[in-house]
């Protein structure tokens, strides 16, 4: 029963869900025609005011966030030159080959996906693209029939961890005085009298490992069951019609010389030797940051491709990933310039907040930030919108920061999986439609919303 759910939910679903690119566009549009109304709408308004709406667009805007746009294509591409690398190339491999059906590949696919997720969000999206195709490919040769949109969907899921992990973005950026100024208004910032925040208080905390070992759990189990049961309702890659993209590490010649290999042994080494004794000397993990996780994913690339021509070989490819982030990043940007000139998000964050309890206020912050995130698909960004909002109403009642700033990063991470923005590297290596997935990754946001609920209010 629960399998043919998952069927009738991709079929009705998939026929609606536009390109990202065009879903960009069109929030662009409603969010500029809502922004328009309420300017308009509101009282004491004056014509000022509905020009620096428009002018926010273009000034205050699609550049606003190019530094943090920068970072993220950065985490991306060291994520996946690292995944593309021999040794961790030799664990996908080995992993994709144990399962032997549609169920069990989808539920391995998806814990090693939130794992690597985890540890890096580009590491779990592009791991889990190339599981799901390497798996895809391995059951083939034995004659198995595979579900693709089910398995490429599973391998999505390390999106739904992300912000829980090490490169989540709310948390990261709280944990120095630079980073909390890079994201935050200096006013809200001199307000609220804001404060690093440890991740021994957010990613580290009780709160975030309880939801996240349940998501570990909860998300695989929910996606064996979605597997079809029957033999004709399968839809494999050739019935799809999917073309696939070859990113597997492929033997570059090593024309480098000695020098230059040591050079990039050396470098990697000082890289990692270096993010070693910053963390020592910073207290710990709980003062990484964006720049930290890239630096580590870069010495780890470079050390494990071993000559700086191979490194810069997987580099050029993932670096095809990032078309989508580049093309549509400004867009999501001026959304959120529109948002925030137009008072938008600060009605809609006042408004969930307002009336609010201790108990109540972090759970109609979660909602919030998941409507927030359709438009503003970036968790910096969207803490930049939501935070100074999140952490005065949760002073106001007494709820501590660190679980504030979780109550965004669940709903940030949550409709990731209605929100196909970080999906575009997925969908470029495993050739599949947004539309194909999204049936399923929409049954496994409701029950990790479920769990990420229950969290909020146990802890």
């Amino acid at each position: 029963m629960i399998s043919r759910l998952g069927l009738i939910v991709s079929n009705t679903i998939g026929r609606c869900v536009p390109d990202p690119f065009v879903l960009a566009l069109g929030l662009t549009v409603l969010t500029a025609l809502l922004a328009m109304v309420f300017v308009v709408s509101g009282q004491d308004r004056t014509s000022e005011e509905f020009t620096a709406v428009l002018d926010a667009w273009w000034n205050g805007g699609i550049w606003t966030f190019l530094k943090f746009g920068m970072q993220m294509c950065l985490i991306l591409v060291t994520g996946f030159a690292l995944a593309s690398s021999k040794p961790i190339r030799w664990c996908i491999e080995r992993i994709a080959s144990i399962p032997r059906d549609t169920a069990s590949a989808a539920a391995l696919i998806a814990l090693v996906a939130m794992c690597a997720g985890l540890i890096n969000w580009g590491l779990g999206l592009i791991v889990g693209a190339l599981l799901a195709s390497t798996c895809a490919e391995f059951l083939g040769r034995r004659g198995v029939r595979v579900h693709y949109p089910l398995i490429c969907a599973a391998g999505y899921t390390g999106m739904l961890t992300w912000h829980g992990g090490l490169s989540g973005s709310a948390p990261l950026k709280m944990t120095k005085m630079e980073e909390i100024t890079s994201i935050l208004p200096a006013e809200v910032i001199a307000t609220l009298g804001v404060e690093p925040v440890p991740l021994q208080a957010s990613i580290f905390s009780n709160l975030n490992l309880f939801v996240t070992i349940g998501m570990l759990v909860l998300v695989p189990l929910t996606l064996f069951l979605l597997a079809p049961g029957r033999e004709s309702e399968i839809r494999t890659a050739a019935d799809l019609d999917v073309r696939k993209t070859d990113d597997k590490d492929d033997d570059v010649p090593n024309r480098d010389g000695i020098v230059a290999i040591l050079l990039n042994g050396t470098v990697a080494c000082g890289l990692l030797l270096g993010m070693i004794i910053y963390l020592l000397r910073s207290g710990g993990l709980g003062r990484l940051g964006p720049n930290e996780v890239n630096a580590t994913m870069l010495g780890l690339g470079m050390l494990f491709h071993g000559s700086p021509r191979r490194y810069l070989h997987a580099v050029e490819k993932s670096a095809r990933g990032c078309a989508g982030i580049i093309l549509q990043f400004p867009f999501y940007a001026g959304i959120m310039a529109l948002l925030s000139a137009s008072g938008l998000a600060l009605w809609l964050a006042e408004t969930t907040s307002q009336n609010a309890t201790a108990t109540s206020l972090p759970i109609m912050t979660f909602l919030s930030a998941g409507v927030v995130n359709f438009f503003v698909p970036s968790g910096g960004g969207q803490w930049g919108i939501q935070g100074p909002i999140a952490l005065e109403a949760g002073a106001a009642v007494g709820v501590p920061a660190g679980k504030m700033i979780m109550s965004v990063a669940y709903g940030d991470e949550l409709t990731n999986m209605l929100q196909p923005f970080w999906a575009i590297p997925l969908l470029a290596i495993t050739g599949i439609k947004a539309r194909e997935i999204v049936g399923y990754t929409a049954l496994v946001m409701i029950v990790a919303g479920s769990w990420m609920t229950i969290g909020l209010l146990a802890f």
